[in-house]
């Protein structure tokens, strides 16, 4: 699906490459926390790929908000910029809804400003939505994963994935409910699920007892194990044998999850030179 994906964008910005647009990222980054690093180098490597621009807006750690504030200004004024993304969480010290109202919905391309979760209640509106919760809904759209009247169920609560996956995915007819690790017999509520989303943070929280044959499972999980590999939510070893379908961890959610956030950059630089929105 990524290939594919990547290969549409790419032609979407060599259109906009043929009008003199650049679609251009600006990254901003408060700290050099290892995982910012990661996450920083692998969107910088796929928008390159892409033909998208990408410039990183770097504080030090120690940054106040009124110096983090100051950057977004500088960002929401270039008209050379179409997106950005603040890399979360941020310090401590910082305030983040402070942050979050500052960015220009225009380019908000991560979703977390308030007109961007607003546009996910109304279906209108400016914003975009969450990539790693559009992501979710990619790969189910793109392997034909039939969504009305089916049941969903999402273990997590976060604002980033799970509650906003919940109200795409009603949006598309499915029946949602949201649990989490608290939720009193998990695996039983689990096994209702025609589309399991697993975005807890919890390695090993999905086994064998959570799942039946047929079920369609995504694991939005990103777990470190003490051998420093990344594991997700799903026990896949168990998962695979008995569901229709799965998504790896690495090589699942998060392949499609960068694709998304180039993809919400291609669009405001469409947008910003009026070609419309895809």
């Amino acid at each position: 699906m990524a290939k594919a994906m990547a290969g549409q964008l790419h032609r979407r910005t060599e259109e906009l490459a043929r009008h003199g647009v650049e679609p251009r990222l600006a990254i901003l980054r408060v700290g050099d926390h290892g995982s910012d690093l990661a996450y920083e180098r692998a969107a910088a490597k796929r928008c390159a790929a892409l033909g998208i621009g990408v410039e990183t807006v770097a504080l030090p750690g120690d940054a106040a908000t009124e110096a983090v504030l100051e950057a977004i200004d500088r960002i929401n004024a270039d008209e050379r910029i179409h997106g950005c993304l603040p890399l979360r969480p941020l310090p401590e010290t910082i305030d983040d809804s402070l942050v979050r109202h500052r960015l220009s919905a225009h380019k908000d391309v991560d979703g977390i400003g308030p007109a961007s979760l607003a546009r996910l209640f109304t279906g209108s509106g400016e914003g975009f939505s969450p990539c790693t919760a559009q992501a979710c809904l990619e790969l189910l759209d793109y392997y034909g994963v039939a969504m009305r009247g089916k049941h969903a169920v999402i273990i997590g609560r976060s604002l980033v994935v799970s509650r906003p996956l919940a109200l795409l995915l009603v949006e598309r007819d499915a029946t949602v409910t949201i649990c989490h690790t608290k939720t009193v017999d998990l695996p039983a509520l689990c096994r209702t699920a025609d589309i399991l989303v697993s975005a807890a943070g919890k390695a090993g929280l999905v086994g064998a007892s959570c799942l039946r044959p047929g079920q369609i499972v995504v694991d939005v999980g990103v777990n470190v194990s003490g051998e420093g590999k990344l594991r997700g939510d799903v026990c896949f070893e168990q998962a695979e044998p008995i569901v229709e379908a799965i998504t790896p961890v690495p090589g699942g959610v998060g392949s499609v999850t960068t694709l998304v956030l180039c993809k919400h950059v291609i669009q405001a630089a469409e947008d910003s030179c009026g070609a419309g929105r895809d």
